[in-house]
């Protein structure tokens, strides 16, 4: 059971406390991985995904029976500075879109046999333009960690989160910027869409809010930066760290709610892996600074979890071919 977040306090000391997968597992996963009816290492990446997987799960033979997507939408003030090419009443049309099943992540998730929760966060009260003042306030912040940490169920064996939120690919290069360095240009992209002249536009936006807000400290940039379904995504990923529940990430947004969870503690990603590079230019630089390969690579750049909801069935053949194939004493095949 998870403790509530009473304070910031009490999240950064959960996350410091969490436990590290199961030795004794990932143990027995090594050995069952050398005694299966292949050549050591014919199944590359796989293996080293089952491994991974067994030793969070706390089984040397687990499977994934449970995967939950769960895709969390906020509102950004800071599009009143035209940094998107869509307004931000499509947040809610898209919200609704998500409810009804009509949306490419509910076609992913179902195909990945995934359970998918979505949770609007106060769509009428966007968060501060950050180029003005913080993007939150520190009980702002609370609350969408909170929602994201009581979101995961403990049940679920396999964890998504995804995004939805109009101009939310600002909040996402800002964070990068701030907690990484660099200039503002290398973390900006396109998003939605935007021309030239939104793109030049965009990157002024991220720089004036990291030389207003820039930290070094996760929760202060996600608190400054962010916005709440990127603070959502945060505290979901860490419950599920708690949990030991192991966790894909998706695209750019995603992986910057990581990143601050990354400063905010060592090994706090150690239970998540990359589901894809998207094609927003700078995911590839923010996968590298939190040292995580992605499984896929398919020019994918939607948001919605999608990619990660996608790469859930990658973990699901890695841990199908661990716990289900034969080993050679099982085959009566010579191991050579």
């Amino acid at each position: 059971m998870l403790p509530e977040l009473t304070d910031l306090s009490t999240f950064r000391a959960q996350l410091a406390a969490a436990p590290g997968p199961d030795t004794a597992a990932t143990q027995g996963a090594h050995e069952r991985n050398g005694q299966l009816t292949k050549p050591p290492g014919a199944l590359g990446r796989l293996e080293d995904l089952a491994i991974w997987y067994a030793g969070w799960r706390g089984d040397a033979r687990p499977s994934v029976e449970a995967p939950q997507v769960i895709v969390f939408a906020g509102n950004h003030g800071v599009t009143a500075q035209g940094v998107s090419a869509f307004p931000s009443e499509v947040t809610v049309q898209m919200v609704a879109n998500f409810q009804h099943g009509g949306a490419a992540i509910n076609q992913l998730a179902k195909a990945a046999g995934a359970k998918m929760d979505v949770h609007a966060l106060d769509l009428d009260n966007p968060t501060a333009d950050f180029t003005q003042a913080p993007a939150m306030t520190e009980d702002e912040l609370l609350a969408a960690l909170q929602t994201g940490w009581n979101a995961v169920d403990p049940s679920s064996d396999l964890l998504v989160v995804g995004e939805m939120g109009i101009g939310n690919t600002t909040p996402a290069a800002a964070i990068g910027c701030a907690l990484f360095g660099g200039e503002a240009g290398e973390w900006t992209g396109r998003g939605t869409g935007v021309d030239d002249a939104g793109l030049a536009n965009k990157t002024r936006v991220v720089a004036e809010g990291v030389a207003k807000h820039g930290s070094d400290d996760g929760l202060e940039v996600l608190q400054r930066l962010g916005g709440r379904e990127i603070a959502a995504m945060a505290g979901a990923i860490a419950a599920a760290r708690v949990l030991r529940i192991p966790v894909v990430l998706d695209g750019f947004i995603c992986c910057a709610a990581a990143a601050c969870l990354a400063k905010v503690a060592g090994g706090a990603l150690d239970h998540a892996v990359a589901g894809h590079q998207s094609a927003e230019g700078a995911h590839g630089a923010l996968l590298g600074h939190l040292g995580k390969e992605p499984l896929l690579s398919l020019g994918l750049r939607l948001g919605e979890g999608s990619g990660g909801a996608l790469a859930i069935n990658i973990v699901k053949s890695a841990v199908a071919c661990h716990s289900g194939m034969a080993t050679f004493a099982e085959a009566g095949v010579s191991d050579g």
